[in-house]
């Protein structure tokens, strides 16, 4: 090799092209010794001696049959050497630098090398100027994907800004369909269940995916509902994806339905549901995050508070539950429904009360939570459904309901007043026939 590189070394710069292509070629093919003598290759062309113009032209079609290195383990090595050796030249050679750099990141990440294929995709000079939004915009949503893949939601979620930047210039429906699915995630990882459900409620209808990626997206956004914090905006998700007819081919349909119908959900369902989640949606919740016990709840029995997300999502559930069967339930009736102490079940409730999240009243004195009378009006059945209704039509409905009352009293008197009309002409026509049969004259009446 390093007698065939000095032989193009004292060729004339015309014949270098050619020669090293065809070097380059022969060396793929049948070396032996592949990555020793393409860092050789390499060294010579990237010499600063060498003409820039024989090299740029020498390194694109390297990098471009590289991929034909038929051993993957060994195409590997060969860019892990190369990507070094061009990278000190990268303000000469940024083009071949950025190409090798995506096929790079590309085995890796078939390779489920995800950290590492996030970090080669972020050595890409972007901010450079020469590359359109589209490019751009693609190599960011590769860096979160890659990122996310790794849980790592906080590095993902700065190139996510970036790419957020410059998605209102692009067109491209494949590109733009790959940036909602990242926000999605993102929404998912970042614990914004209510915004994740319905982002991806919105891509399972996109025609661009596969039937049977929409149903998994689908059961994605159930999971995102379900997780999501008890209250108005969950209730209209759940009406969404209830009404939804694919929602009964995804295997969480059973405790979409328990959640839509407000009905209890038991912890033999709740352990079946949390098989399926992901790491990230079964985390911790941090102390702060955890019920506040009063000094003098030591020795209550049960647990202080909600361990889990799911565990949150699940005893809200379960307290609005409650709100639709009782007009009232004390602390310690609470707390066996919930599995929690009496204080920590109080202050889920109090929570929920502060938030908007649950329409009741606290009664310390007498250890009892009271639940609106309104909040059980109409069909127990279908009280989410009342609950995801659009909130302008309900001020509408209210603000015309005086008026509706005064219209329905006006038909009503004006009814009655047509029957006796009625009901006086009927008498009068039946004297009218008594008299003629008498053979007496009929006298008009005002």
């Amino acid at each position: 090799m390093e007698s065939q590189l000095q032989k193009i070394a004292a060729l004339p710069q015309k014949d270098k092209t050619a020669a090293c292509l065809s070097l380059l070629s022969s060396t793929l093919n049948s070396s032996s010794s592949l990555e020793h003598d393409l860092s050789l290759f390499l060294d010579t062309i990237l010499h600063a001696d060498f003409p820039q113009i024989v090299a740029r032209q020498t390194l694109t079609e390297y990098v471009a049959n590289l991929k034909s290195i038929a051993d993957q383990d060994q195409r590997k090595q060969v860019m892990a050497m190369s990507l070094p050796k061009l990278q000190q030249r990268v303000t000469t050679f940024e083009e071949q630098v950025c190409s090798l750099r995506e096929q790079y990141a590309e085995l890796l990440e078939n390779d489920e090398e995800y950290s590492e294929a996030a970090k080669v995709l972020m050595g890409i000079p972007l901010e450079s100027g020469g590359r359109s939004n589209e490019d751009k915009l693609r190599v960011y949503v590769r860096i979160v994907r890659m990122l996310l893949e790794e849980e790592d939601s906080v590095t993902a979620e700065t190139f996510f800004n970036r790419a957020t930047l410059i998605v209102h210039s692009v067109k491209d429906p494949e590109l733009l369909l790959h940036f909602k699915v990242s926000q999605a995630r993102m929404f998912d990882y970042n614990r914004k269940f209510a915004e994740a459900a319905s982002k991806y409620h919105e891509i399972s209808y996109i025609p661009l995916i596969e039937e049977n990626e929409r149903i998994q997206t689908l059961g994605a956004a159930i999971v995102c509902a379900v997780l999501a914090p008890a209250g108005p905006t969950r209730s209209r998700i759940l009406s969404s994806l209830f009404r939804d007819e694919r929602s009964s081919e995804t295997p969480h349909y059973g405790i979409l339905s328990k959640m839509f119908l407000d009905q209890m959900i038991r912890p033999e369902e709740v352990t079946a549901f949390a098989s399926n989640l992901a790491p990230h949606q079964l985390a911790r919740l941090a102390p702060t995050a955890g019920v506040v016990l009063a000094p003098d709840a030591e020795m209550e029995e049960g647990k202080k508070g909600p361990e889990t997300v799911l565990d949150r999502a699940v005893m809200e559930h379960n307290v609005l539950s409650a709100s639709r069967v009782y007009n009232n339930i004390t602390f310690q009736g609470l707390g066996l429904l919930l599995a929690l102490r009496p204080s920590a079940a109080e202050a889920m409730a109090r929570t929920m009360i502060q938030q908007g999240r649950l329409h009741a009243s606290l009664d310390q004195s007498e250890g009892l939570i009271i639940f609106d009378a309104e909040s059980k009006e109409g069909d127990g059945v279908v009280s989410n459904v009342a609950a995801a209704a659009d909130e302008d039509e309900e001020k509408e409905e209210q603000g015309t309901a005086p008026a509706t009352k005064r219209w329905d009293l006006q038909i009503r008197q004006t009814l009655q007043l047509t029957e006796s009309i009625a009901a006086r002409c009927e008498a009068l026509l039946k004297m009218g026939v008594d008299g003629a049969a008498g053979g007496a004259p009929v006298a008009a009446s005002a």
